[in-house]
């Protein structure tokens, strides 16, 4: 089997696993966005892009420190595993101490508009402390579990937890209601202690989904021994905490401008300008899927393979049909965004779509840099990662910190693609200087290119015209397959 055929063949089976789990969760979507409006939906999008930037902290980039050191220490597997705990264990009781008793304080810090008191923050900052944990504790045995090419079980895991937190939201947001309001058995019982409307039964299912997970990982986690190699774990902290920064950065850039926008916006507006964006970004869930399937195969391939003779040219084919497939759905989704706007079940929410195409391309231009970034973490140069994040993190906040007041979510839109854009280009240019790849850069630009302008054709001067959008994505797959069709044919006819 070719090493191309056997990367596919590896992403596919984190693909499917991640499409089931993202396809169960896009349920909630249009659950939320029926259930509460903008307003209301602003508060459980603020919680998780609050939530998304802690995560990155306290996972201290070990995931990848993990692979990293599974490919150097082969033959010390377990204590790498140790280490890489233990380190996320005591960051986590490190925030805890640093935030459990200051919960007041937080609330007043990150509560937007004035539709929620001061006390249910408080409640839903507790709430999401322990997402946040439960979460972090689970991160290294997930992990082990790719390291170890079970992606079944990992796969299982992570499906019971979305099932889990699915089912609790329709429980709480459909089923209880539609009880008490038809006076079924149990109505009484149900009215003295559910309220109705209350957004915070939303984190309520995530904890409880996230304990589960941890449970159904205890086999992993008894795994664990405490032994600790001291040498060992100083150089690993050393490669980690520039990818923890660069992880942090990115999640930055992919939820600060929805705190920024709470924040800079009037009271009166900040609310559902916030609900609005948060709801229309959804639609771009597509590519972020897409780019998540691909870092999970990613990873613990490009790592695995570092070492192979011909390991630039597989990254360089990699590359290719990446910005291939990336630029297709990009164009697909454009297409077809008259019928994937009912994904927001609103018409409130659908001002917003205009979002969408820079949002789109942001991801491509993200998943291009993911695909890059390689360069830096086998090479041991994490600390470009640090910088690269970095300066797309100050790109984001500036901007956003300008723009926000005069343009609002718009501005957001823009500025997310313009950093993940930045960012794609310094890594190019930096590992081509440090770890050259030969990556076939002017065709990977020249699909870029085209696909951008199908995308402003089919939005814009066709206005979102289905049949006409189609059309043109029909042309550019064609195009593609006639132009990879050697490479192709020799990708599969191999053994």
């Amino acid at each position: 089997m070719s090493t191309a055929k056997k990367f596919a063949g590896q992403t596919a089976i984190y693909g499917v696993t991640t499409i089931v789990q993202r396809l169960l969760g896009a349920l909630l979507t249009p659950l939320y966005t029926k259930a509460y409006n903008p307003n209301v939906y602003s508060i459980f999008s603020t919680m998780f892009s609050y939530a998304s930037v802690l995560q990155a902290v306290l996972s201290f980039g070990m995931e990848t420190t993990f692979f990293r050191y599974l490919n150097k220490f082969p033959d010390n597997k377990r204590q790498v595993y140790n280490n890489s705990f233990w380190a996320v264990f005591m960051v986590t009781v490190v925030f805890l101490i640093l935030t459990v008793p200051f919960t007041h304080t937080i609330a007043g810090l990150i509560k937007i508009g004035k539709g929620t008191s001061q006390g249910e923050f408080e409640l839903y900052i507790r709430y999401f402390l322990g997402i946040l944990v439960l979460d972090a504790w689970c991160a290294i045995p997930f992990a082990k579990l790719r390291a170890d090419s079970r992606p079944i079980k990992y796969g299982s895991i992570k499906l019971i937890n979305i099932v889990v937190t699915v089912s609790l939201n329709l429980i709480f947001i459909w089923i209880i209601p539609y009880i008490i309001k038809h006076h079924m058995p149990g109505a009484e019982w149900c009215r003295q202690w559910f309220t109705m409307g209350w957004v915070g039964y939303i984190f309520v299912s995530n904890l409880v989904a996230s304990f589960i997970t941890l449970l159904l990982l205890l086999p992993e986690l008894l795994k664990l021994q405490l032994s600790f190699d001291g040498v060992m774990f100083k150089n690993m902290l050393t490669y980690s905490w520039p990818v923890m920064i660069a992880g942090l950065s990115y999640i930055v850039n992919e939820n600060f401008d929805k705190i920024l926008l709470g924040k800079l916006l009037p009271d009166n507006i900040s609310e559902r300008e916030v609900g609005i964006y948060s709801g229309c970004a959804r639609i771009s869930v597509f590519l972020s899927l897409f780019n998540q399937a691909f870092r999970m195969g990613a990873e613990p391939f490009f790592f695995s393979h570092a070492k192979n003779k011909n390991a630039g040219q597989t990254y360089s084919r990699i590359m290719d049909y990446f910005v291939i497939t990336m630029c297709l759905m990009f164009v697909g989704v454009v297409a077809n965004i008259q019928i994937l706007k009912h994904y927001v079940n609103n018409h409130d929410y659908w001002v917003g779509l205009p979002v969408v195409p820079p949002l789109l391309l942001g991801y491509v231009s993200l998943g291009i840099y993911t695909n890059l970034s390689i360069w830096y973490k086998l090479s041991d140069q994490t600390k470009y990662g640090l910088y690269i994040s970095g300066i797309g993190a100050i790109v984001t906040i500036v901007l956003n910190v300008i723009f926000i007041p005069k343009y609002s979510y718009m501005a957001s839109a823009w500025i997310s693609l313009i950093a993940y854009a930045s960012m794609m280009i310094m890594s190019y240019i930096w590992g081509q200087k440090h770890y050259p790849i030969p990556y076939n850069l002017k065709k990977n630009v020249i699909y870029i290119v085209s696909s951008i302008i199908l995308v402003y054709l089919s939005f814009s001067t066709f206005k979102r015209n289905i049949f006409v959008g189609n059309l043109l994505l029909l042309l550019f797959a064609g195009a593609a397959f006639f132009a990879e069709r050697k490479q192709l044919k020799a990708i599969f006819s191999k053994r």
